[in-house]
């Protein structure tokens, strides 16, 4: 088993230069698109994160050769040789439901494992389920599995009846091989979203309103390949930023994207943070001897991102004054708190409220991380925490974050990945 030491101190800011890498929830669907070509899709810039295996495993087991060659993959699926996404990957990595969508399009049918619950709190997809109802789909479920069918999709009128990611792009990919125009309303306008549609005009899909609110989208009897950079990762970025005014250091983010971090920014020089745009793709970030507290309500881009909330937390705990941050994305994202409890944090949850009472010294322990987002903020609260601190069950990081701890080291940090005695006998 794996963990992240990191040797701690209030007093050790971070300098240098980090190279972001590729959005990992960008690269997903993407690579789920490939399922509705022959053609091959050349992807570039992806992160090579556990989460990116984990589909091309499922990728392969449908039919997917491919190839990676540094940053760059290069993925085909000529024959479709099974339709089912089982349910030991898909609950390793909930966005293999994203699979449902294109098998239909392109193939008529598809079996996919019920995703269950999730760490971070329930996550339904009835909103794809009921969208995919009206382009035609049929659906049963059986042992723990959703089979579909559809002879030929057909585009309809579909209003999410809320912003959904994962819904808005089963849909839209649905879409493109769908039988006439199909209207999607209220649909999530992140990035990675936008990401995906631009891929998917490039292979041939007619797509308007890209980014909005509403998009229209007019089937195409068959979609080709192409070439197509991965966007940069903006909560990798972000998590940065916070590290850099957490530190009170110095640091440079090259390979980013300003216009997708508009509100973390704006947030980061409230607290008082100097963040500035270097050029078109670089930020600088230098930490405040002072740290100011604020209230943070996550909500849908363009707003406050919820996968931002565990790294200001941190943050919040050396801020002279009282913050509140809400929740109100996902149920059940502050069990983080227990283990910032363990290094010495002030933090009482009411519900979707975290009360955080600052300034208070954090001190080195033994934590556990809960899910992806949850790690990357005990990898912050351990840069300031006097003495030693120990992550435990670091496969949630490895899930979307590319050699943080290589990062971090190039920046001036004391952390390492170790082994346990156990792992190396094996």
């Amino acid at each position: 088993m794996e963990k992240i030491r990191i040797l701690g101190s209030p007093d050790r800011p971070l300098r240098g230069q980090v190279t972001i890498s590729g959005a990992k929830n960008a690269v997903l669907p993407a690579i789920a698109a490939s399922l509705l070509t022959q053609d091959e899709i050349h992807l570039t810039n992806i992160p090579l994160v556990k989460d990116v295996f984990t589909i091309l495993t499922l990728m392969s087991e449908l039919g997917a050769e491919y190839k990676i060659n540094g940053n760059c993959l290069t993925i085909a699926i000529r024959n479709v040789l099974c339709h089912e996404a089982s349910y030991q990957l898909v609950r390793a990595m909930r966005a293999s439901i994203l699979v449902l969508g294109p098998l239909l399009a392109r193939h008529g049918k598809a079996v996919v494992a019920l995703p269950g619950g999730c760490a971070i709190g329930s996550r339904p997809i009835d909103l794809h389920l009921h969208g995919l109802e009206k382009l035609g789909a049929n659906f049963t479920l059986e042992h723990g599995y959703i089979k579909a069918e559809a002879k030929k999709l057909r585009g309809a009128v579909i209003e999410f009846d809320k912003k959904t990611v994962g819904g808005t792009e089963n849909l839209v990919m649905a879409a493109t091989l769908a039988q006439g125009e199909t209207i999607l309303k209220n649909c999530a306008q992140e990035p990675e979203v936008t990401n995906l549609c631009e891929l998917l005009i490039k292979m041939g899909a007619k797509i308007d309103g890209v980014g909005e609110e509403i998009m229209r989208i007019k089937g195409v009897s068959e979609l080709g390949g192409t070439i197509h950079d991965i966007i940069p990762d903006r909560i990798e970025a972000g998590t940065f930023l916070v590290a850099g005014a957490l530190t009170k250091g110095d640091i440079y983010l090259n390979r980013v994207r300003p216009d997708h971090m508009t509100t973390t920014i704006e947030k980061l020089r409230y607290s008082g943070a100097k963040v500035e745009e270097i050029g078109r793709d670089c930020l600088r970030v230098q930490g405040s001897e002072e740290i100011k507290p604020q209230d943070i309500i996550t909500s849908p881009y363009p707003g406050f991102p919820t996968d931002m909330q565990a790294q200001f937390m941190v943050l919040m705990t050396q801020a002279n004054g009282t913050s509140i941050i809400t929740e109100t994305i996902f149920d059940r994202r502050f069990l983080h708190v227990n283990e910032l409890l363990r290094l010495g944090a002030n933090i009482e949850v009411h519900g979707d409220k975290a009360i955080i009472k600052g300034k208070t010294p954090l001190s080195g322990a033994e934590t556990t991380a809960t899910d992806l987002r949850a790690s990357a903020c005990l990898v912050l609260a351990g840069l300031i925490a006097k003495g030693e601190t120990i992550i435990n069950d670091v496969e949630h990081l490895d899930r979307g974050y590319e050699r943080i701890e290589d990062k971090l080291k190039q920046l001036g940090a004391s952390i390492e990945r170790i082994t346990t005695e156990k792992e190396e006998k094996r």
